[in-house]
């Protein structure tokens, strides 16, 4: 009943955190910062360099690094031109370093014995490389007011590493034990995450180790898992 309350308990949480995403989008560009971008307008694909303010987004050209001060591109973010061409979408690739957590493991049958759905305390630090796409697009409300409406898509995979808790009892040890306790492990494994500017979710694969005595006996020690995890970006 304790597990099924966590597991009800972690869906309200991701439900309430998307509908906070989807309040945000009104408010902000995710995360679209100035740096080296792609930039997608029709058919041309081109390598630039943006400066984001409060006010106005501007475009340079760039070429090996090199910024063109020559604007390419430079269009309000409060009531923009509605002569601008639009849509655009803007392409990134960067490191993401997370601290993650697991909130649902499914192990797999060992030895017979049923699988099973775990919500153990846990944390992990998370790198990988990660890809954003921003478009941006102009939107008329009924007033005939013009708009720039932006979404985001992000999506990275990579490596976790970090501790854990475990419980160590006759079922984890198929019976080669009386004890009844909770045990520290260190997990591992990769995970590939949807992203926002708030939070990462996604799906992770991974092993854990025991680190104790117990290990040679404990069921799940180096077998595999499927998990849920979240990750909250460091940089």
């Amino acid at each position: 009943m304790r597990n099924h309350k966590l597991i009800f308990s972690a869906i309200l949480s991701g439900i309430a955190l998307f509908t906070s995403c989807s309040m945000l989008e009104k408010a902000s560009v995710h995360g679209f910062d100035s740096g080296y971008y792609k930039v997608d307008s029709g058919k041309k694909t081109k390598m630039v360099y943006i400066d984001v303010t409060e006010e106005k987004i501007d475009v340079y050209s760039q070429r090996e690094k090199i910024i063109d001060k020559d604007l390419f591109l430079s269009f309000p973010l409060q009531n923009p031109d509605s002569l601008q061409i639009f849509p655009l979408e803007f392409r990134k690739q960067s490191l993401d370093i997370d601290i993650t957590t697991i909130l649902l493991k499914y192990r797999p049958s060992v030895y017979g014995l049923p699988s099973q759905l775990t919500t153990d305390l846990n944390i992990s630090l998370y790198a990988g490389w990660r890809h954003d796409s921003y478009k941006i697009t102009s939107k008329t409300d009924p007033l005939g007011k013009h708009y720039l409406k932006f979404s985001n898509l992000g999506y990275d995979f990579g490596f976790f590493v970090g501790p854990g808790t475990t419980n160590v009892n006759p079922f984890t040890t198929n019976n080669r034990t009386t004890n009844e306790y909770v045990g520290m492990i260190i997990q591992t494994g990769i995970a590939g995450f949807l992203e926002s500017n708030i939070a990462s979710f996604g799906v992770a694969v991974g092993f854990d180790n025991l680190l104790n005595r117990d290990r040679d006996i404990w069921i799940y020690n180096n077998k595999p898992w499927v998990g849920f995890i979240v990750g909250i970006a460091l940089n």
